[in-house]
Formats: structure tokens, sequence, C-alpha cells
């Protein structure tokens, strides 16, 4: 479920406090946090954060398409380490071609370009 319009979005207060402080300091450091449910509000543009995603801190330097989305959302939590041996014997078996199929003569296909001043042409 969505969080209400008329709240507001949520940022941990002590977050938006070390935002502040930063503000007036030259030395630009990481804003070390763990509360990654927090929204990115508009004046945590330009400053970079350290998201912890359970194991380590991601450097994340915020930028003006993060706004709206969650500090989490840039900080994945679980890594990929490949399908196993028994998944890529398998899609090898399937992949490799048995017969190869007559080539029918029919006319080339080509994509139909959109007319230019047509009204389904996207803009």
């Amino acid at each position: 479920m969505a969080r209400s319009v008329w709240k507001g979005p949520f940022v941990d207060p002590s977050l938006i406090k070390k935002v502040e402080k930063m503000k007036n300091q030259d030395n630009k450091t990481p804003i070390k946090t763990w509360s990654r449910k927090s929204t990115i509000i508009p004046e945590f543009i330009g400053h970079s954060f350290l998201i912890y995603n359970g194991k380590k801190f991601v450097p994340i330097r915020i930028s003006e398409e993060m706004v709206g989305h969650k500090l989490g959302e840039f900080s994945p939590t679980r890594q990929f380490s490949g399908h196993t041996p028994a998944d890529k014997k398998a899609a090898q078996a399937e992949s490799a071609p048995t017969a190869k199929a007559p080539a029918t003569a029919s006319a080339p296909t080509t994509p139909a370009k959109p007319k230019e001043g047509g009204t389904d042409a996207k803009k």
C-alpha cells in the first residue's frame, strides 16, 4: 500500500539533519545511512550517500532522475552468482539446432515506417 499524499514523502529525520549539515561544509564526504526506506527529495541532489545493503555500504551520488525513488532501490541486496551447471547444459541442448528447416520463398518483410505527417507517428 502506498503512503498517503497528504503526509508527504518519508525521510528519516537524522538523514535530513546530516544533509543540512553537509550543505554548509566545503568538504563533501559521503553520508553513511542505514535508512533504505527514505525517499530521495530534491535537497539530496548532488550529495553522495553510502547506503547499507545488509553486508556493505554501496556508494551512490544523487541526481535529478532519482528524486521520488527510495534509497534502497539503488543498493541491491542480492548478488546473482550465475546459473547452475545443469541449467547451462540444458540451455545448450535446446539452442543446438537438430535440423535446419528450408527457407520459404516469400516476399522480404521490412518494418513499416510511419508517415511523418500521420497521426500514428510517435514523437
